[in-house]
C-alpha cells in the first residue's frame, strides 16, 4: 500500500474517532441515566419507538463505527496475522460492512 493511501486511511480513522468520542460519552451517559432511573427494558423501548432523534443519533453512531472499524481491523490483521495489502483490507472491509448492516438493522428494529 502506498504512502498516500496510508495517510488517507490514518486520517479517515482519526476523523471517525473524533465523531465517535462524543457519541460514546452520550451513549454511556444515557445508559447510566436509564440504570439509575430504574427503567425497565420495556420502558426504554417504549421511549425509543418512533423517536427520530434516537434513530438519527444511533444511525450516525453506526456510520462512524462502520468507517472506523475497517482501518483498525486491517491493522490488526497486519500485526497479528501478518496479512498484507488487499487481504488485510478485505478483512477490515468485511467487518465494517458487518457493523454497518447489523447496526442499522438494530436501529431500524428499535425505532420503527
Amino acid at each position: 500500500m502506498n504512502t498516500r493511501m496510508q495517510v488517507r486511511l490514518w486520517l479517515w480513522q482519526r476523523v471517525s474517532a473524533a465523531v465517535l468520542g462524543p457519541l460514546v460519552l452520550i451513549h454511556l451517559g444515557t445508559i447510566i441515566y436509564a440504570v439509575h432511573a430504574g427503567l425497565s427494558a420495556a420502558a426504554i423501548l417504549g421511549r425509543l419507538h418512533d423517536n427520530a432523534w434516537f434513530g438519527g443519533f444511533y444511525a450516525l453512531f453506526v456510520l462512524a463505527c462502520a468507517a472506523h472499524v475497517p482501518v483498525g481491523m486491517a491493522r490488526i490483521a497486519e500485526e497479528w496475522l501478518a496479512w498484507r495489502g488487499a487481504k488485510a483490507m478485505l478483512l477490515g472491509g468485511a467487518f465494517g460492512l458487518l457493523v454497518l448492516v447489523a447496526g442499522l438493522r438494530a436501529v431500524y428494529g428499535v425505532v420503527l
